[in-house]
């Protein structure tokens, strides 16, 4: 009796991995959607960002990437950190002249269908700030982040 139950306990466990593996893996069109748009990334760690949703971390031109493409293959956004002195001049100014005090701890680039935005998160003393400029320099979102540690 107790090997019976062993060997179902067994089973039902390699069932329900199974299926989750299965349900985790990248589908195909995902799989070819990100080849066509990065032809020469060899490798890539997929991970399910939502529901449907996938989302691709690799190295491109010695940069940290991540590519974001839904169920069907269709992309959605690319982002990857940058240096402060590869953000265009309007961009850095806008930064300073919004947020005058304020330092730039981390800039990425978020490409997207509809363009092309800056993201920073900017520090003055304890106060820090999530913030994203559009191309031409106008401000579109902005949170400030509690840096109280208890």
């Amino acid at each position: 009796m107790k090997k019976a139950i062993v060997g179902i306990t067994l089973i039902f466990t390699s069932i329900i991995s199974i299926a989750f593996t299965q349900k985790d893996k990248v589908p195909t069109v995902v799989k070819d959607a990100f080849s066509k748009k990065f032809p020469t990334v060899k490798r890539v760690n997929w991970q399910k960002e939502e529901v449907n949703e996938w989302e691709a971390e690799f190295k491109r031109k010695k940069k940290e990437y991540s590519a974001n493409f839904l169920d069907d293959g269709t992309w959605q956004e690319t982002e990857y950190e940058v240096d402060e002195n590869e953000i265009p001049e309007h961009i850095i100014s806008s930064v300073k002249a919004s947020f005058s005090g304020y330092k730039i701890e981390e800039a990425e680039v978020s490409e997207t269908v509809h363009g092309i935005n800056y993201e920073f998160e900017i520090e003055k003393g304890k106060s820090e700030m999530a913030i994203t400029i559009d191309s031409n320099g106008k401000i579109i979102h902005k949170e400030s982040e509690d840096d109280e540690r208890d």
